[in-house]
């Protein structure tokens, strides 16, 4: 089973993704800012990172950028998943090292859509 660390201020919003990624069939472990899914990427691996970007404590393009320098997160996909949709903003997350940008809110079978083409 495909491993995927959501992380988002808004335990709504995780529980949406949750239950959304769960039905496709993934594992789906829930953080709620940058800080906690540092923590627990340094405990273990996952297939795909899904992050908000304004998030207390430290935010999604802080956390790309962390996660970057883990050896274990080079190339692990890290998509996006933000009200921000401007082209700013892209542009820093893909400098940042994000592989993809979602808008919320998000269409569930979308998601799951593009979480399967990232990463089967």
């Amino acid at each position: 089973m495909k491993a995927i660390l959501a992380v988002d201020d808004s335990r709504s919003l995780r529980q949406m993704v949750n239950f959304s990624l769960k039905s496709a069939g993934y594992g789906v472990t829930e953080a709620a800012d940058g800080v906690e899914a540092l923590a627990l990427a340094n405990q273990r691996q996952f297939d795909l990172v899904l992050t908000d970007q304004n998030m207390p404590n430290m935010d999604g393009l802080t956390l790309i950028r962390q996660l970057r320098q883990l050896p274990g997160f080079a190339r692990t996909p890290i998509l996006m998943l933000t009200t921000e949709s401007s082209d700013d903003m892209k542009a820093q997350g893909r400098a940042a090292g994000a592989t993809g940008w979602i808008v919320k809110p998000f269409d569930p079978e979308r998601l799951i859509a593009v979480v399967k083409k990232v990463i089967g």
